[in-house]
Order: structure tokens, then sequence, then C-alpha cells
């Protein structure tokens, strides 16, 4: 049973909860662990949708600096695709996502959260990469989504300067997507996620899986794989039973069982 990550599950809904007090530092373990839950709610068929919460108080501080000073370079070298792939798990998930962010989110703290669908910001958050003031850069995929997010400008700058971002200048540069009274950050990533419940799994696993294959070719091939996942859903039970809701029924209506 994992120590630091937990998986808890209600109404479709599941949250991924980090809880490495006093600031969820992401250490292996916690990274490891990250990687089985994740798996788990991937694979779980009551899971619609998951949201990654830190807690009231802080979202993560980013990895085990501790950890990672005593390491070789020929350790590092070693460990740098586990650290990797740890903090890039949530964004494996075949599901809508949802990073609820209060405190800090830095380092690999945002690492994970960059890896979600939707980012919802409680307004005293403070987030960024401030790795280059250890001497390293982002590697658990910070290079990469950040510029993929707010472009590669904004994110030179952040990751050259290692300089917090408030939650306003966040919301402004599209680092978040909505910003909330921090009592209300788990609430409001709740009600987004919600809307997922009782969707149609397969159909949105398929949306997501088009948009980030898309977003990683050209568009000829982005529009090959959006061809193949179109057609792929006239084999699934909720294309028959969403077309079937619509002509009888209307938009809207259909009771989709997730097959």
């Amino acid at each position: 049973m994992a120590e630091f990550v937990t998986l808890d599950v209600a109404d479709g809904i599941g949250t991924i909860r980090l809880n490495r007090p006093p600031m969820n530092a992401l250490n292996r373990q916690v990274q490891s662990e990250l990687i089985e839950v994740a798996q788990e709610a991937s694979r779980r068929s009551d899971v619609k949708a998951v949201i990654v919460f830190g807690g009231e108080k802080v979202f993560a501080a980013g990895a085990d600096v501790k950890e990672m000073a005593a390491m070789s370079y020929q350790e590092m070298s070693e460990a740098i695709a586990g650290l990797q792939a740890g903090l890039s798990a949530v964004a494996m998930i075949p599901k809508p996502t949802v990073a609820a962010i209060t405190g800090y989110a830095l380092g690999g703290g945002l690492e994970v959260a960059l890896g979600a669908d939707r980012r919802i910001a409680g307004d005293n958050a403070k987030l960024g990469v401030p790795e280059i003031l250890l001497g390293v850069i982002p590697g658990g995929g910070g290079t990469q989504r950040l510029a993929r997010l707010v472009g590669p400008s904004r994110a030179k700058d952040m990751v050259f300067t290692g300089r917090f971002v408030g939650a306003e200048e966040a919301l402004s540069i599209g680092l978040v997507d909505e910003v909330v009274a921090p009592d209300e950050v788990y609430n409001a990533a709740l009600a987004w996620a919600s809307q997922f419940a009782r969707g149609a799994s397969r159909a949105l696993a398929a949306a997501k899986a088009a948009i980030d294959q898309g977003l990683d070719t050209d568009l000829d091939t982005g529009l090959a794989i959006e061809r193949h996942l179109f057609a792929g859903l006239f084999a699934t039970d909720d294309r028959t039973i969403g077309m079937k809701s619509f002509i009888d029924n209307g938009p809207g209506k259909a009771e989709f069982t997730g097959q």
C-alpha cells in the first residue's frame, strides 16, 4: 500500500492525494507511488475523471533536493527516466484530469500539475520551475510541457529566472485555467471533474488521445490520428446509445455505459 500517495474514489471521481508533510516533497518513493496510483486510476472502470490534490495548504513544493544532492552523475543518469515517469504519471491517465492547486506548486510539483488537462488554483498559489537556482533544469517534463502550454518565450522566462508566478499572472498566461479562493479549490475541481462521471468514457479517452498525440506531430498526421480514433468509436456501445438517444430524445440525454 502506498504511503504518501493515495487514490480515493467517490461518485465516479478519483482523487489522487499527495500527502508527504510538510511540503509534499516528491522523493523517489513518491514518484514511484504516483506511477502506481495513476495506473490504478487508469484501469479502474469506476473512475471516470481524476483530481490531483496536495491538500489545503500546499500542492507540492518540488522534488526532494536533499535526496538529489547526494546523487552522482552516474546515479542520476540511471534514475532520471524513473523521475520523469513519476512526475509525468498524471499525463498518462486516459481520462479527464484536473490539478487542484493550493499554495506552492514548484519544480516537480508544477511538473505534476502540468500533466493534468486542467489546472485550478487558489488565489494564494505560487507556481514556478526554480531548478536553475540549483544549477540544473526541470527534468520531469517541465521544459517540454510548460513551453507547449504557455509558449516558448514565457517558458524560457520562467525557466531562466526561476521566478515564482502568482495566481493572477498564471491565469493571464494560460498556466492555470481558473482561480478561486483557496478553500474552494478542491470543490471547483470536483465540479469540473463531475461533468464526466456519466460521460462517454471511450469517446473522452479518444478525444484526449487525439489532442495530445496530434500536438506532437504535423497536421496531416494529426488528422490521420483523428480519423482512426473517430472510426474506432463506431465499435462502442456508447456510440450506439448516444446516437439513438439523440434521434429519439434530442441532445444531452444519453445514459452512457462506458463501453
